[in-house]
C-alpha cells in the first residue's frame, strides 16, 4: 500500500478487523485449468497459490469442516455467457465437458465435496451459495481461489453483504498479472473481508471445533 492510501484509508477508519466466528468453511473460487494452466488463455501458473490451498483444504477436511468449490461453466452454444462474452471472449474456452472447466486435481477434490457452477463473478450471483452455507449453520468463511480482481473481489463483496465474515489468505489467491492482484488484496482487506497469512488462516481452522461428518440423505 502506497502512502497517500495509507492515509486515506486510515482516515476514513477503513481496514478493521472483522470478528471471525467458530464454524468455518472454505470456499475455493475456480481453481479450474482454465485458470491454473498457463497454456490456457485465461490461465496462468498458480501453483504457488494451490499449493497453500491444498493446505487449507488438509485441515478443513481434517476437522470435517464444510469444503465447497466453485467452477465458472458455460453451455456449449454460450448463450449462458450473456454479456461478459463481449467484454471477455476467452471466455469461450470455459465449455462444459472441457478440460478447462474441471477443478484442478492438485486439489484432491472429493465426490462429497460441493460443487458450484457459476456463470459471473461472484460465487453467489445466481447460485445457491448462500442456502448452502446458512443449512450448514456456517458463520465464517476462508476464502481462496482465483482471479483476486475478478471472482475473489466479486465473492468476497457479497460474502460481507450476505453477513459472513471472511478470511483471504493471501498466498491463496492469485491472478493473471501482479498489479491488480496486489491492488485488489489491498482493497479487500480495506472494505470487505480479513486478508491474512496462510498460516494465521491454518491456526484459525486448527482453533475451531471440529465437526462430525453429516449424514447423507
Amino acid at each position: 500500500m502506497d502512502e497517500q492510501t495509507k492515509t486515506v484509508y486510515t482516515r476514513a477508519g477503513f481496514g478493521r478487523p472483522v470478528a471471525l466466528g467458530t464454524r468455518p468453511a472454505v470456499l475455493v473460487v475456480d481453481l479450474i485449468y482454465g485458470f491454473t494452466d498457463p497454456g490456457c488463455v485465461l490461465g496462468s501458473d498458480l501453483t504457488e497459490e494451490v499449493t497453500p490451498t491444498g493446505q487449507i483444504l488438509e485441515t478443513a477436511r481434517s476437522r470435517g469442516l464444510p469444503v465447497v468449490f466453485t467452477i465458472t461453466q458455460y453451455e456449449p452454444n454460450l448463450k449462458d455467457c450473456g454479456l461478459w462474452l463481449q467484454k471477455m471472449p476467452g471466455l469461450d474456452v470455459l465449455r462444459a465437458g472441457r478440460r478447462e472447466v474441471e477443478v484442478d486435481a492438485r486439489l484432491g477434490r472429493a465426490d462429497e465435496e460441493t460443487l458450484v457452477v457459476k456463470k459471473g463473478a461472484s460465487a453467489f450471483f445466481g447460485t445457491n451459495l448462500a442456502s448452502i452455507l446458512i443449512s450448514q449453520q456456517v458463520d465464517t468463511v476462508v476464502l481462496c481461489g482465483a482471479t483476486t480482481s475478478g471472482c475473489i473481489r466479486a465473492t468476497a463483496i457479497d460474502l460481507l453483504q450476505y453477513g459472513f465474515p471472511t478470511l483471504v489468505p493471501q498466498e491463496c489467491v492469485g491472478d493473471r498479472a501482479q498489479a491488480p492482484h496486489e491492488a485488489n488484496l489491498v482493497d479487500i482487506d480495506a472494505k470487505y473481508a480479513n486478508v491474512t497469512t496462510v498460516r494465521d488462516a491454518l491456526d484459525y481452522l486448527d482453533g475451531v471445533p471440529a465437526l462430525a461428518p453429516c449424514a447423507v440423505l
